[in-house]
């Protein structure tokens, strides 16, 4: 590959936030995969309105989904994580936990951050992952 290759993977909400917003929901530069911002929305677009629990639950599968589509492992690949909090006291220790139950003995490097809105205005959520294949 000479140069990025930008793709959205798996249809469903990520296809449609490309389509309406045009920016792709990943880009594939050498072994790199960096995967654009994923919130806590449904396979039908809506941001789960009922609490942090669930919109970590599916940001979390999500990326899960972008990496496996893009022939990662998942979760095990992820170098970097970015997560950005509406309520960050209350969103990150269930991030925490996510994270621990998915990939217990994988650690990737992640910087956390408190935002006053996101650009859904029912999202608490949004991870933007890197990730390497191998």
């Amino acid at each position: 590959m000479s140069g990025p290759w930008y793709h959205s993977f798996g249809g469903g909400p990520g296809n449609w936030w490309s389509e309406t917003w045009d920016y792709p929901q990943a880009v594939t530069l050498g072994d790199v995969v960096k995967i654009s911002g994923q919130g806590g929305w449904g396979p039908d677009r809506v941001v789960d309105t009922s609490g942090p629990e669930a919109q970590v639950r599916l940001a979390v599968e999500n990326v899960d989904r972008i990496l496996r589509d893009a022939g990662l492992r998942g979760w095990e690949d992820v170098h970097y994580l970015r997560s950005y909090h509406v309520g960050l006291t209350r969103s990150l220790p269930i991030l925490f936990d996510a994270l621990r139950e998915r990939i217990p003995e994988h650690r990737p490097v992640w910087t956390a951050i408190g935002v006053a809105s996101l650009a859904d205005r029912d999202s608490l959520i949004e991870l933007e992952v890197e990730a390497t294949r191998h």
